[in-house]
């Protein structure tokens, strides 16, 4: 049997602490997953970390 290890999730130092809606992230080595803070029943979106770095590029962060 297989185990995956939890994901380490974080939000940004942008986000309020008061239930604003936020994404949270969780980062490896060969896929970024962010999912909804709020809904977190929802199956997160998982993306390169290519392509996580130039979404943030385009963010200015």
């Amino acid at each position: 049997m297989r185990t995956t290890p939890e994901l380490d999730w974080f939000k940004s130092s942008y986000s309020g602490g008061d239930g604003d809606n936020c994404v949270e992230v969780a980062m490896r080595p060969e896929a970024v997953h962010v999912r909804d803070s709020k809904d977190k029943r929802i199956r997160p979106l998982v993306v390169t970390p290519t392509a996580w770095a130039a979404f943030t590029t385009l963010l200015g962060g």
